[in-house]
Order: structure tokens, then sequence, then C-alpha cells
């Protein structure tokens, strides 16, 4: 018996169609594990780049009989006064009795560098008794941050997405009435100044804290860079200390730093909301040999009065009530013992609980009693 002879040719596109996903392969797998990474611009912020908190305290005119009632607001019937002696009106003694005024908190927030001339958008909320705020007008109103200082300065026509609506026998309210929004309705004033080129060190204060990813952070600028110019102080921040040659070109420097992939470490942790009961697991948790039985004793008691009336006629005859009581007693004799094994991962805790029929509720107070018996290698944080 002779063997077949092989094809040079076919053998030789064999071998190529080999290498040629080998290197697919050696070129992806790195690819597909950078999913799980994330930016350095979404994993923590540049210090001194954040928005700045202005409030102010104006007043909302124009209102249909909506606005606040002055008997019972004084800060906006002192507030009208003012307003109008301003303008050369004298109300000082006048019985003023409009409910077309309502006095409100002006809040927005002043964007990072933002300059002279610029718009910001501003929250309008009701302080008084006003009813709604829908067709109403903010007066000029001065915004002031932490320091007392203005820096911008709102007025508009409100956009109040809820309403109100009554009558006599009913009355509808969708949403929050007393509150609007004014798109770019504030004039910005004054700048805060910050200069990139002074400094000679810059953080980036990680937004979730973590030792892990401080060090795999700063280890990326590092090779990017190819020098050491990152370091880890603490699990919050990562210091670059900025060079004469690397201030040249300050932006480009922190736009390619900001856009460096990084796998952040996440803690092991279960996050419990005891008023909604939502349970938030993480990746990482792991449980030790454990054994898991869930069961209640339920006593359900329900009345059933009914009513025995006499025939008719009958002697003495009266209409009574009977009581009928019925108790049922669950001891939860259908739901089983469950082991779960050593360091078993996130998906066969929950597959496992689930196999129980375990509701919310009752999870939390067998992760609460895992973790007491010392089998939950994980953090629980109770909302």
């Amino acid at each position: 018996m002779t063997c077949p002879k092989m094809n040079p040719l076919k053998g030789r596109l064999r071998v190529f169609n080999c290498l040629i996903l080998l290197f697919a392969l050696l070129v992806f797998m790195p690819a597909a594990s950078a999913f799980a990474a994330s930016r350095i611009k979404d994993l923590a912020e540049i210090e001194g780049v954040r928005e700045n908190q202005l409030i102010g305290y104006g007043l909302v005119v124009g209102l249909n009989g909506t606005g606040d009632s002055l008997n019972n607001s004084p800060f906006t019937l002192q507030s009208l006064q003012g307003m109008l002696e301003r303008m050369g009106v004298n109300t000082r003694n006048a019985n003023l009795r409009t409910k077309n005024v309502a006095a409100v908190i002006v809040t927005g927030n002043l964007p990072a560098f933002a300059t002279q001339g610029n718009r910001m958008d501003v929250t309008i909320s009701a302080l008084g008794d006003s009813s709604s705020l829908q067709g109403g007008t903010l007066l000029v109103t001065p915004l002031v941050g932490a320091n007392g200082e203005v820096f911008a300065v709102a007025q508009g026509t409100l956009a109040v997405g809820g309403f109100s609506a009554q009558g006599d026998a009913a009355k509808i309210t969708r949403g929050v009435p007393t509150v609007g929004r004014i798109s770019n309705g504030a004039l910005i004033e004054r700048e805060i100044k910050y200069d990139f080129l002074k400094l000679k060190t810059l953080r980036l204060a990680l937004r979730n804290p973590d030792l892990t990813t401080a060090n795999r952070m700063a280890r990326v600028i590092n090779s990017f860079i190819g020098i050491k110019i990152a370091k880890a102080e603490n699990p919050a921040t990562v210091r670059l200390y900025l060079t004469a040659k690397i201030k040249k070109n300050m932006m480009g420097l922190l736009t390619d730093i900001e856009q460096l992939l990084v796998e952040p470490d996440i803690p092991a942790k279960v996050v419990i909301d005891e008023q909604s009961g939502i349970i938030v697991i993480g990746s990482n948790v792991r449980v030790s040999t454990v054994a898991i039985a869930q069961g209640n004793l339920t006593v359900t008691i329900s009345e059933t009065p009914q009513v025995s009336q006499a025939a008719p006629l009958a002697p003495g005859g009266a209409t009574v009530v009977v009581p009928r009581t019925e108790v049922s007693v669950d001891n939860g004799g259908d739901k089983k013992i469950a082991i779960v094994k050593n360091g078993v991962t996130l998906q066969s805790l929950v597959d496992g609980l689930n196999a129980l029929g375990i509701g919310p509720r009752d999870m939390i107070s067998i992760l609460q009693s895992i973790k007491a018996a010392g089998a939950l290698q994980a953090e629980i944080e109770v909302m």
C-alpha cells in the first residue's frame, strides 16, 4: 500500500494560512484585553480643572397668579419693594397684593477656563409658596461664589417642564412646576485664572482611589513619555513632575496622557441598600465553602365574617354576624439547603442563591450571615 503524494503547493499554502492565523491571534489578543481598560480621562481629574458653584437670589415676574402670597412671604415683599425703589417707585406704605411675583434661588456651575462674555446654564427654584413658575421671567440676578464675589449675572425667560392644573374638585400635577431652567441664561463677568505653565508639578486625582490603579497609571504614563515623570503618591493622587521641555507642549502632552488606557483594579465589595433592596456585588467577590439554607415560618390569619339571617316571620329572630377565622402555617418545607464551594465566582454565587428561590430582601440577610461566618471574602457596605 502506498500513500498518495501531497501537493507541495497546497502544503505551503496550509503553512502560510497557519502563520497568518498565529499572527492575527498575537495582534488581536492584547486588543481584546484592552476592552477592560479605561482612559485616564475617565479615571482621574486634572488638579484645578473643575467647575465652581455659584448661587444667587432673585425675583421671577410675569406669573399668571401663581406667585408668592406677599402676606406669607415677607422676603418677597421686601425684595419687590426694594426693586421698585431702585427704579424710583415708592411703595413702602402701599398694600401690595400681587400674585405674579415669586422669590427664587438661582444656581449654576461656572465651567473651567470660562472666559468673560461666555454664557452658562442656570437653574431657578421657588423659595416661597409659589405654585408654579410657568411663563415667568427672571430679573437681573448676580451669581456669587464661595468668596462672595460676583462671577456671573443671570436673566431670561424660564423653561419649566412640570405643570399643575386644578378645578373645584380635582387637581393634577406633573413634574415639579416650581423649578425651571434657563439655557445660557447667565453671562460670565469674571474669569478664574489658571496657568499650566507656572506649575512645577501637576496632580491627577483618581475618582475612585485605589493603590493598584494609581501605580498602573503612573507606569503607563512613564512608559508613554519614556522618562519617569509620574509617581503615585497615594491611592488617590498621581503627581506629574513637569520639566522645561514638557512645558513647551503642555496641552498636547495632557491630551495624549488622558487618552492612555489603564485597567482599573476593583476592590471586592458588596453594596446593599436596605431601603430599596438593591444589591450590587463586585466581580472580585469570592466565597469560601459554606452551606446555605433559607426558610421562614409564616403564619397567615384571615378573617372572613359571614352574616347569618333568621328565617322570615321567625319568633325572636335576629340578624347576626358570625366570625370565621382561618389560620395557615407555612414552615418553608419547600426550601432546600445548598452548598457553595470554595472560591466561587460572582456568577456562581448569584446562580446558587437564585436556585434557592431567594428574593433580594432575603439575599441581604444571607450575605450578611455569610460575612459574619467569615466565608465572604469582601467588604459589605450598607447604604
